[in-house]
């Protein structure tokens, strides 16, 4: 009889995040016989629980565990990568981000924490319906993907989050250690194209405010 680790690598999914679904394909029998190899699985390590019903498995042929952007949207699909994490990955911050930080749809915030995959954080923001995924890029790690917003929208989505007022774009950038020049050279439709994504009129002030600190 396979154990479920098996079946995962004959099927290719040994570094990927499966669902309960995804088991059920794969194990053949009752619910039961399904919950009790999983359970017998976790208990030697072989599988990791993310969260109820998503599971990696702890050993592969790898032996890499997926990129933390993968497994954020995993743990919420629809998600994307933003925030001080995209733009550590886009390289306009210095600093490394020990916390994933995800924009969700929907109006409740969601977190995981895990001690062997990390810290995730997913927050929801007021924008505008079909708004979404403005500036937001599809990007790949390894053969497999994550939506991760692009610099300009990362840093709005901070601004929409904390609810900064115009008098701190000022500052905003330079707390953050943010090269003007990185700003100065978004192409200006982007900063067009930010004026429509949020839903408050404070955002667009923050918007405009920001845009003539730094392009001249």
């Amino acid at each position: 009889m396979q154990t479920i680790t098996e079946k995962l690598m004959q099927s290719g999914l040994a570094n990927r995040v499966v669902s309960q679904a995804q088991l059920g394909r794969l194990v053949d029998g009752t619910p039961q016989r399904r919950y009790n190899l999983v359970n017998r699985a976790m208990q030697h390590g072989e599988l990791l629980q993310l969260r109820r019903g998503l599971y990696l498995l702890a050993s592969n042929p790898q032996k890499s565990l997926p990129h933390p952007f993968v497994l954020a949207q995993a743990l919420q699909p629809g998600s994307y990568i933003s925030m001080e994490t995209a733009l550590s990955f886009h390289g306009w911050i210095p600093e490394s981000v020990p916390t994933t930080l995800s924009v969700l749809p929907g109006r409740r915030q969601f977190m995981v924490d895990h001690p062997l995959l990390g810290f995730y954080r997913f927050y929801p923001l007021a924008l505008q319906q079909g708004r979404f995924l403005q500036a937001v890029d599809r990007q790949s790690f390894s053969g497999q993907t994550a939506l991760v917003a692009q610099p300009l929208r990362a840093l709005f989505d901070i601004v929409c989050l904390r609810k900064r007022e115009v008098a701190d774009m000022k500052t905003l950038v330079a707390s953050m250690r943010i090269d003007e020049e990185l700003l100065a050279s978004v192409d200006p439709a982007l900063w067009e194209l930010m004026q429509k994504v949020y839903l408050h009129k404070r955002m667009r002030a923050c918007i405009q405010a920001l845009k003539q600190e730094v392009v001249r």
